[in-house]
């Protein structure tokens, strides 16, 4: 079964912009502690890794989709290179409004990487750092984990939360386990109640 973690970028693999600011150049991007960890052991655990991110410094005229795409590839050979292997990156590059489909909290941007990936929503992670995020991976019925630092708080509640990302991925796999044992159990269960009823037939 295709299951996928999708990724937010910013506060999530690397460090935002001081002053709510944009990442514009390949320069700017600090990966966050543990992060080329956390996304190797998500690999490893049969999840495919998927960046899913607003961008609006595009329509800002902050930088081209070229130079976007630029980003986002270096960011990708960077991490590869240390065994931590993203699939692909989908970003919406649109303002504020008019509104469109692919900027969260909407779904579009995960309803695309399903589409094209095969992904099972139902099975995968949205995994974030606001709100938004939170909102967009509840709307594409995946479950949802937020990275929560420094005490913050929100109003919309996660099905995990940590201050990491490889906090919040340990977590998810933690999930995972008891789910995949529950799965066993009742898998185990119907299969004994059909010997039983065979037997008394």
């Amino acid at each position: 079964m295709n299951k996928a973690a999708f990724l937010d970028r910013d506060g999530v693999i690397n460090r935002k912009a001081p002053a709510n600011g944009y990442i514009t150049r390949w320069e700017d991007i600090d990966f966050l502690p543990g992060v080329a960890q956390a996304i190797a052991l998500l690999n490893r655990t049969g999840f495919r890794v998927i960046v899913v991110t607003n961008q609006r410094c595009v329509a800002k005229g902050l930088l081209t989709i070229r130079e976007l795409d630029w980003i986002h590839r270096r960011m990708c050979e960077v991490l590869a290179g240390v065994g931590a292997a993203v699939e692909a990156v989908y970003y919406c590059p649109h303002e504020l409004e008019p509104p469109c489909p692919c900027r969260k909290p909407r779904p579009g941007l995960l309803l695309d990487a399903a589409r094209e990936h095969g992904i099972v929503l139902s099975r995968s992670w949205m995994i974030g750092d606001s709100d938004t995020d939170i909102e967009a991976g509840r709307n594409a019925g995946c479950k949802t984990a937020r990275l929560l630092m420094n005490s913050q708080t929100t109003n919309l509640k996660a099905d995990l939360a940590g201050p990491h990302l490889v906090d919040v991925v340990h977590e998810v796999l933690r999930w995972e386990k008891r789910f995949d044992q529950k799965s066993l159990n009742s898998s185990y269960r119907h299969q004994l109640m059909s010997i039983v009823d065979h037997r008394t037939e």
